[in-house]
């Protein structure tokens, strides 16, 4: 087994990929005719969106994600050599300020966005590195 995807629900998945494709650098791969569902090309492993409406079709209920409220027990972490320049373009993007980059402890840089949907975003180095 392994790791296959993330999917995220959404209300507008066209829209949230083209944040993440502005925010981000990522590039739709695929996405359903009507845009209820589409993944980006992110590396290893996949990040998908889908249509909030999904759930009920798929017959469960979901908390959605709301710019709002606090955010979801979730976060997203991409990893770049340049965490600096890759906060400035996602902020630039509409991302919300959340945290900074900042040095950790252990040699890491993190920082924290919220997008566009109120999801929590962490843009940090490689760990170690």
């Amino acid at each position: 087994m392994h790791f296959g995807y993330t999917i995220v629900y959404v209300a507008d998945v066209k829209a949230t990929a083209a944040f993440y494709e502005k925010a981000f650098g990522f590039s739709v791969r695929f996405n359903a005719d009507d845009w209820d569902y589409a993944e980006l090309e992110t590396g290893d492993t996949t990040l998908a969106f889908a249509a909030l409406h999904m759930a009920d079709v798929l017959g469960f209920q979901i908390n959605a994600a709301s710019p709002d409220a606090p955010a979801p027990g979730i976060e997203l972490a991409f990893v770049t050599a340049n965490v600096q320049e890759a906060y400035d373009t996602a902020v630039g993007a509409g991302s919300s300020e959340v945290t900074a980059p900042q040095q950790t402890a252990w040699g890491q840089t993190v920082s924290y966005v919220r997008d566009m949907n109120g999801v929590l975003v962490e843009i940090c180095s490689p760990v170690g590195g």
